[in-house]
């Protein structure tokens, strides 16, 4: 999994509640860049009518043959997510009718979910596809999750996939929204995927989305004391260490989302990514911006000081990128 990259909410529906088609020209220029993962969070609600689940509509699921198609052309490999999956989403959970830790009905949803992917996508070779099964479970105790619920799940749902394609690459998120490793579950052959994104005060200053955006702490880095840590590359290494024990154990770790909200200024936003970024190429794993054009991504984000350079045609954060691609493992 050391694969490099970006995320592209095509899929999310936002607020058009519709799938958009590939850019191609941005796909065209991620490689072009030098990038190779391209991870697709979902939106379940784009083709399911009033919860009935297993009753999807399948035409929108040629937007997802169309991103394969498109990632494939150009040597990229797609990681499909369930961002809102039946029962449980990070954002804006109230909008579910049941819930996926507990209700037997959503939990057959999100496995007849992953089986029918799997059907259809069985034969696709994992250089250019994987299943990353559900985006940022939450904390332990939240929604009536815990580690154990959670862990029976992702087991049955890896094995109903491998019932169907035995070698497909699944890929799971960490809990406490992606940040927290998971031990008990190194037995399953998977990727483990964590997330680039503390400390939330500098990642997330003034993200409306974040519930603790008004009593957070001005960002400051390094040296903000937040949460019992003082963050800075040390604090940052700390932060880590759970989840290079569970890699210790034989896990393969990836980032599948990381980045910084574009009302951090930006030197202080690349002075905390410089080291978030060169921890990452010393662990040797491998990683994907939030965004590619937007407010997380390098294509004019809008972070007050930032400066632009034309590249491939788009408006981009030089410094960042340059960060981007000193920082991958193979280099």
């Amino acid at each position: 999994m050391s694969r490099y990259g970006f995320n592209f909410q095509w899929m999310l529906g936002g607020v058009s509640k519709k799938p958009k088609p590939p850019d191609e020209r941005e796909l065209d220029a991620v490689a072009e860049l030098g990038f190779d993962f391209i991870r697709i969070p979902t939106n379940y609600r784009l083709w399911t009518d009033d919860f009935d689940y297993l009753h999807p509509d399948e035409k929108v699921w040629e937007y997802l043959d169309a991103y394969l198609e498109t990632c494939q052309s150009r040597g990229l490999h797609m990681s499909l997510n369930l961002h809102r999956a039946p029962g449980y989403c990070i954002n804006r959970n109230d909008l579910e009718r049941h819930n996926l830790w507990i209700d037997d009905i959503a939990q057959e949803a999100f496995i007849f979910l992953w089986r029918t992917f799997a059907q259809r996508y069985q034969g696709v070779s994992n250089d250019n596809l994987s299943f990353d099964l559900l985006n940022e479970p939450p904390e332990v105790g939240q929604y009536e999750m815990t580690r154990e619920n959670h862990a029976a799940l992702i087991r049955r749902t890896v094995a109903a996939i491998r019932e169907i394609d035995p070698e497909r690459e699944i890929v799971i998120d960490g809990l406490g929204g992606g940040n927290l490793a998971m031990p008990e579950l190194v037995d399953v052959d998977v990727v483990h995927s964590g997330r680039g994104y503390q400390p939330m005060p500098v990642s997330h200053h003034k993200a409306a989305w974040w519930p603790g955006h008004k009593e957070a702490p001005p960002p400051k880095y390094p040296g903000l004391e937040w949460e019992g840590r003082t963050w800075d590359k040390d604090g940052l290494r700390e932060f880590f260490q759970p989840w290079r024990d569970v890699e210790a154990q034989g896990v393969a770790i990836h980032i599948g989302e990381f980045g910084c909200h574009n009302q951090t200024p930006n030197d202080l936003a690349l002075r905390w990514l410089a080291d978030l970024l060169s921890l990452f190429k010393e662990f040797g794993w491998g990683y994907s911006l939030w965004q590619f054009a937007g407010p997380f991504g390098i294509v004019e984000h809008g972070r007050p000081g930032a400066k632009y350079e034309d590249v491939q045609g788009y408006k981009v954060d030089r410094a960042l990128l340059d960060l981007l691609l000193e920082n991958r493992a193979e280099n």
